[in-house]
């Protein structure tokens, strides 16, 4: 695959997560573009590249990939707790992650990771 679609895919990826917050929580940041984006790279590589992996497996680690991502984005660009605040939640670090949106993360990261299957196939299969 090259630069033009993974750039197409990271813009899909970003969009929908932008989605995600808007339905969620009724606003998103641009950071958020940026973060899932790179979730649907990243989930969509683990995907690739550990296919042996059971599904719940690979849905409790790309748990773990977006709540990375968070994470970092978080420490860069939410600081001040402007774009979200997790400080009451529970088991939460430093406000950036806790563990209620780690497990929301399970699902979409299973549809993430179906969705980018499907629209690699479909982009190799329109190269042929």
């Amino acid at each position: 695959m090259g630069f033009l679609d993974k750039t197409m895919l990271f813009s899909m990826g970003g969009t929908a997560y932008v989605g995600l917050e808007l339905l969620w929580r009724g606003r998103s940041h641009s950071s958020m573009f940026l973060a899932g984006g790179a979730c649907f790279l990243l989930l969509g590589g683990l995907n690739r590249v550990r296919p042996r992996l059971s599904l719940p497996v690979r849905c409790m680690v790309g748990a773990g990939v977006i709540t990375s991502v968070e994470l970092l984005t978080g420490l860069l660009a939410n600081r001040d707790y402007h774009v979200w605040d997790y400080r009451d939640m529970p088991c939460n670090f430093h406000g950036q992650i806790c563990l209620p949106y780690t497990l929301l993360w399970i699902p979409v990261s299973l549809g993430a990771m179906l969705l980018y299957s499907g629209l690699e196939r479909k982009l190799l299969s329109s190269k042929r």
